[in-house]
């Protein structure tokens, strides 16, 4: 990928903001930091859009709660064409910590999403989502 460079102007607070930013981050400077946040945005924009997007649906649950992993895996199989792959962890004895691959449009990762993750005894749930492009 070839790399452009161009001028930004920004108000004194907004860069010490980023500032503030890269040294959190770790990144080696300004630049990284800038195309980072440039990428999430314009990913979200993707996301928002319905567009085919990959991501992950991480899930941390409490395997005792009667039903829960029944009603995962119904939820699962209905939305078994963008679910690439399961990986299923055992954290302790009571917690279980599951990352579901993901592929499709944007609308249907969130929904599959939203879905799991309101399963009564879910304790975490997050989807990450990221570009195919």
């Amino acid at each position: 990928m070839k790399v452009k460079r161009f001028g930004v102007s920004l108000d004194e607070q907004i860069l010490t903001e980023l500032d503030h930013f890269v040294d959190q981050r770790k990144f080696p400077n300004r630049s990284q930091a800038i195309r980072y946040l440039i990428s999430n945005y314009l990913i979200e924009e993707k996301v928002d859009g319905n567009k085919t997007v990959a991501g992950s649906i991480i899930l941390v649950y409490d395997h005792h709660k009667r039903e829960l992993q029944n009603k995962s895996t119904s939820i699962q199989h209905d939305f078994h064409d963008i679910i690439l792959s399961v990986m299923h962890v055992h954290i302790d004895h009571h917690n279980c910590l599951e990352t579901i691959a993901v592929m499709g449009k944007s609308g249907k990762l969130k929904a599959l999403a939203d879905q799991l993750i309101a399963i009564k005894g879910v304790k975490h749930g997050k989807l990450v989502i990221t570009t195919t492009e």
